[in-house]
């Protein structure tokens, strides 16, 4: 079986890997770091917006159930690509929207759909959507993989983190892994 990775940073990587573990067609999810200068950094050194590191989600995905593009626009509609480095309460460099592209097709695909995006008008500001080369993936410490599914209670997960999947199972149920949802 053929995969594909996407790694995309939208936020806090709870939101995504929640979101992206229900999706058919995912065959694996993996939160982590990408794209700044520290190698091996822990959740606390990028905390401190001094890594240049985003938290990212590298997504696993059989691109014969599912597509780089239909990875994307999830992507797109589960956080705003809009905010510069923050998403909701979240502020900080690490929470920036960015795609960082594994080869010139996916870089194209995403330059793609931000176009139509901003032709679109599909936000009140244009998309500011990152779109960067991959980079080393610093896999992020094992408390914090798959939390949603592991604290559902947790304040943050009942509040900012449930919504969003609440939000993909409502706009994406033809997307759904067969026994998700509802």
């Amino acid at each position: 079986m053929a995969q594909e990775i996407a790694t995309l940073g939208g936020g806090c990587f709870w939101c995504l890997e929640a979101v992206y573990r229900e999706m058919h067609g995912v065959n694996r999810v993996e939160s982590g770091y990408m794209g700044g200068h520290l190698d091996n950094p822990s959740y606390q050194d990028v905390c401190t917006g001094r890594t240049g590191h985003i938290e990212v989600v590298q997504v696993t995905f059989d691109p014969e159930e599912a597509s780089y593009r239909d990875i994307l626009e999830v992507f797109f509609a589960i956080h705003d690509p809009t905010s510069r480095d923050r998403q909701g309460n979240d502020a900080g460099t690490q929470y920036r929207s960015a795609i960082f592209y594994h080869d010139d097709r996916q870089r194209a695909t995403a330059q793609e759909l931000i176009r139509e995006l901003n032709a679109e008008g599909a936000y009140a500001r244009p998309v500011v959507t990152e779109l960067r080369p991959v980079a080393p993936f610093y896999r992020a410490e094992d408390y914090h993989q798959e939390y949603f599914q592991n604290h559902p209670e947790q304040p943050y997960c009942a509040f900012v983190v449930s919504p969003k999947v609440q939000k993909f199972r409502e706009h994406f149920a033809t997307r759904l892994r067969r026994g998700q949802g509802a």
